[in-house]
């Protein structure tokens, strides 16, 4: 192997591979170094191991960034129908779950082997990628308009260097910051990390809702007030150490320490949808017309924390219209999350401040490019993150 190459990318991780792939194909001479023992790793253990890929609707909105029109660019230029058409290619099935999330029918290596055979291709294109594993980046510098890689010992250059190592979400998987590290380095600016995508932890009164762990519901979750309130119906699950479920997960990343979520527990009724159903169906305990919706446990709970006992007859006015408004918009105070252990992706990161959105190219150090979860680029659960992935791999890999 040359020690000398057009691009090093540091991470061999979805926006590496492709990026690779890409630049490689366009006759470039790349070298991939990941720090684990196999590449993709993340891509293996996503969406339960049939690797959520995409979603059909990525677009802009779906991100959270310091700079909301930043991932524009690269999304539009290289959009999820872009990256079907290449899982088409390769004759990889794969099926619509929900709300346009993609997996794979079946095992999520299709998606690491397709990008291993992208890089593969870059020989008939008068291009070359080496994957090395294993690897130990040690130090890197710039010289004389060049970047030097220090890997496993052995002096490695090129003209540009990628970052692509990813966050510090799921360090079991050898995950850490040192993206962070290389972009402080060179002058760059990063945005405060955090976990998203992550479960939170109850403590206080909320507390009793651990007993319910395993207890799953179709809600609406909303974090955040006024303009900046987001809301994600999907289903909340109770955890023995708080809540979780995708729900949970999406508003998670928009949460600030100290601020309550609210749950709705009955999103296609009315707020005084319990007074209705007094007046129709006077004689029915409340348990009964709670659990319709939500299973009989949760119903209990939740009854007996609004103090309704017995039939709804048996309950004035005021109670069931309090009541029905509770679970429209009932509030849970988080002490916490579960952090980067159990968060999907980390939101922060490098500041886009600092990147040109065309191609993620440093606008300060000529050949330096930061691609992937590394950016403070951080989509919505359900397939947005890759496709971010894919994009801003795509968009350096057609810069170089």
């Amino acid at each position: 192997m040359e020690s000398t190459f057009d691009a090093i990318v540091l991470g061999g991780g979805a926006a590496g591979l492709l990026y690779a792939a890409l630049a490689g194909q366009r006759g470039r001479n790349v070298l991939v170094l990941e720090r684990a023992g196999t590449v993709g790793k993340k891509i293996l253990i996503s969406g339960g191991g049939r690797c959520n890929f995409t979603n059909i609707g990525a677009g802009p909105a779906h991100y959270i960034s310091g700079n909301r029109h930043f991932a524009k660019s690269a999304l539009s230029r290289y959009t999820a129908r872009d990256f079907i058409a290449l899982v088409d290619s390769y004759g990889i099935a794969h099926h619509e779950k929900t709300l346009g999330q993609l997996f794979c029918d079946g095992p999520a290596l299709q998606i690491v082997d397709l990008l291993l055979e992208e890089c593969a291709k870059a020989g008939a294109q008068g291009g070359h990628v080496d994957v090395l594993t294993g690897q130990d980046v040690s130090e890197v510098v710039q010289e004389d308009g060049r970047f030097a890689v220090m890997a496993n010992g052995q002096a490695l250059l090129a003209d540009s260097l990628v970052i692509a190592t990813g966050g510090p979400s799921i360090p079991k998987m050898g995950a850490s910051d040192f993206a962070y590290e290389l972009a402080r380095q060179f002058g760059l600016k990063v945005i405060e990390p955090r976990p998203a995508l992550v479960p939170f932890t109850l403590g206080g009164e909320d507390v009793l809702f651990r007993e319910l762990s395993g207890v799953s519901a179709e809600v609406v979750a909303k974090a955040g007030a006024g303009k900046g309130a987001v809301k994600f119906r999907e289903a909340a699950l109770l955890t023995h150490r708080g809540l979780s479920g995708p729900a949970i997960l999406q508003v998670s990343s928009y949460w600030k320490h100290g601020d309550p979520i609210a749950l709705d527990f009955y999103p296609d009724e009315k707020p005084d949808w319990l007074l209705e159903r007094k007046r129709s169906a006077s004689q029915t305990d409340i348990v009964a017309v709670l659990k319709e919706h939500l299973s009989e446990r949760l119903a209990r709970v939740l009854a007996e924390r609004l103090g309704l006992h017995g039939v709804l007859q048996g309950q004035s006015d005021k109670a069931l219209r309090q009541a029905g408004e509770r679970l429209k918009a009932w509030e849970f105070r988080p002490n916490g999350t579960e952090g980067f252990a159990k968060a999907e992706v980390t939101a922060g990161g490098i500041s886009t401040a600092g990147l040109s959105s065309r191609t993620m190219e440093a606008q300060s150090v000529p050949g330096l490019y930061a691609i992937g979860e590394a950016v403070d680029v951080t989509g919505w659960l359900g397939g947005y993150n890759f496709q971010w992935a894919w994009a801003s791999g795509w968009a350096a890999g057609q810069a170089i």
